[in-house]
């Protein structure tokens, strides 16, 4: 069953993190953050095909995660004072889940996809 999958525009986005998202050669917006160990986080997501993708390089530009997820059918992004993140809820048939992605002051990942 096809959900549709909410997404923020380009200025909320901008206000949360502080910078654009660009676009690439298919079409996703994508984003890239950096924490304060100089670590990077790539986000980049697709609002028609509700997919995104994570894609996290240690300080020394090696990929440590890579996710790609489809089904995805909320995004936003949380920022404070001390701390910017990603949150993205998703449901796939019987499963549904959420995935935080913090970016500052250190980047992490939690996932969480559950049956209901």
């Amino acid at each position: 069953m096809y959900r549709e999958f909410l997404t923020p525009d380009d200025k909320e986005i901008y206000e949360a993190t502080g910078q654009w998202p660009d676009a690439d050669e298919s079409g996703a917006r994508v984003l890239t953050l950096h924490d304060e160990a100089g670590q990077s986080v790539s986000f980049s997501y697709d609002a028609v095909g509700g997919s995104v993708r994570i894609r996290w390089a240690n300080d020394q530009g090696a990929e440590v995660l890579d996710i790609f997820r489809e089904g995805a059918t909320r995004l936003s992004f949380t920022s404070g004072n001390s701390s910017k993140g990603i949150s993205i809820e998703f449901h796939m048939g019987e499963c549904a889940g959420t995935m935080e992605i913090q970016v500052t002051p250190r980047i992490s990942v939690r996932d969480r996809l559950l049956f209901q």
